[in-house]
């Protein structure tokens, strides 16, 4: 893709409602626009970051069983009913009105319309286990919307629903998405330590948060130094054994870890002082098993192996897609702007033509394109009539992971420089390594 082509709004100062680093950034390098307040248009820089954070998630849950579905925005309240929550869960509800002056609103959340999905079909313990999730757009109507996508009211949400026979099904699938989380965090270069969460009027302790930790996050975590050095599960992790993934489960919540409403300061303090981490932290998941606290409500039953009616054990499982681009932006960021991790980077490589007409640079920039692309790596060619310097201030804004250079001076050597953007780090190639020097992903 060439920039002279490409829609990229960069501003140069920061803007006065940015109140966090992401916020600033986002709006910077031109990813979001925002239209009201809490509400964001996704420009093509964002929309690719969005497009890949989705895919790796996608993946993910694919790997762990659960079935992509898609269901819609605008929900019937007579649903909400059935299940007890239309009139308690507040105004963060956008309630409307149809034309035929029916009740509905902008789904918050979607339990109860997976639960009217399965009632409508799954008769027998046979079909079970069954996962289903969707990434769809959400709304709830913050009372103060803040901090740009880490706290909006319409938002991306990858939310699965887990249906089961009995507690120890369920169990199972919750294990299953645990494991799928801490795989999907750690592909888009993060680190997540699973929290134990309260889990409200329902009780139980099968409900955790997935935190990853940075100077600006929105609340303050405790735990275990040993989380930073555990074995996150590989490709080949088998999710159909339930013992070997229990396992997992059970290593990544042994050594404690809470956040603050949940931090017990007498098991603090058995902890080594070496060992112990206080830091910030930003919620990037969060999983939950509620049984059958719709099941029940709404008549979500099968038959069981002992001829009797079931209602079905659920669970749900949630990650914010558009929010955690944030965090990543959060956790990755230096004094120059986004250092995105090579997994979700819009591009993979800015190639920067140093000095746009000149003949030379512009055939060798044309030609590493073209190789660039055919080894399948996604570019960004500044072929703009930009002064160098702005160049490299546009580049390290947008937080692409390589540089390729290109002047006057490096083609006449045939040579080009290139930069990592994470660590700063530069070398001198010749450019027909270039090509070479970041292999093929095909």
């Amino acid at each position: 893709m060439r920039l002279s082509r490409y829609f990229l709004p960069i501003l140069k100062e920061n803007p006065r409602e940015a109140e966090i680093v992401s916020h600033r950034l986002m709006l910077r390098a031109g990813m979001i626009r925002q239209q009201a307040a809490g509400s964001f248009s996704w420009l093509p820089l964002g929309k690719r970051v969005l497009d890949k954070v989705c895919q790796i998630v996608r993946e993910e849950q694919n790997r762990a069983g659960a079935l992509e579905i898609l269901m819609p925005t605008i929900q019937g309240a007579d649903l909400w009913r059935e299940s007890g929550r239309y009139d308690d869960y507040g105004k963060e509800m956008l309630r409307i009105k149809d034309r035929h002056d029916r009740d509905m609103l902008f789904g918050p959340t979607n339990e109860e319309m997976v639960t009217e999905i399965f009632r409508s079909y799954v008769r027998s313990y046979k079909d079970l286990p069954l996962n289903l999730y969707h990434i769809q757009w959400k709304f709830r109507d913050e009372v103060r919307p803040r901090f740009g996508v880490m706290r909006s009211r319409e938002f991306l949400m990858k939310d699965a629903y887990s249906f089961d026979l009995d507690f120890e099904g369920a169990k199972a699938a919750y294990n299953r998405m645990f494991v799928s989380y801490l795989r999907t965090f750690t592909r888009m270069g993060l680190k997540a330590i699973p929290m134990r969460a309260d889990t409200g009027p329902i009780g139980g302790d099968l409900s955790h948060e997935f935190i990853i930790l940075a100077d600006t996050g929105e609340s303050q975590v405790y735990c275990d130094r040993a989380f930073l050095d555990l074995p996150v599960p590989g490709e080949d992790t088998d999710f159909a054994n339930d013992a070997e993934i229990g396992g997992i489960v059970d290593a990544w919540t042994t050594p404690y870890a809470a956040t603050d409403e949940m931090h017990d300061e007498t098991t603090w303090e058995t902890i080594a002082g070496d060992d112990r981490l206080s830091a910030r932290g930003i919620e990037v998941g969060h999983i939950f098993h509620f049984g059958d606290k719709y099941s029940k409500p709404m008549g979500a039953k099968v038959t069981g192996p002992d001829g009797k009616d079931h209602s079905v054990s659920m669970g749900s499982y949630g990650i914010g897609p558009s929010r955690l681009i944030a965090a990543i932006i959060e956790a990755s960021h230096d004094d120059n702007g986004i250092i995105w991790p090579e997994a979700v980077a819009p591009f993979d490589v800015g190639l920067i033509n140093m000095k746009a007409g000149d003949a030379e640079c512009d055939r060798i920039c044309g030609e590493l394109e073209a190789a660039l692309t055919a080894a399948g790596k996604d570019v960004l060619y500044d072929d703009t009539d930009q002064r160098p310097g702005g160049k490299f201030a546009t580049a390290d804004l947008i937080g692409l992971p390589w540089q390729v250079i290109i002047g006057p001076r490096g083609a006449a050597a045939g040579e080009a420089e290139i930069k990592n953007r994470k660590t700063g780090e530069r070398e001198t190639l010749p450019i027909a390594d270039v090509a070479k020097r970041f292999g093929s992903t095909k």
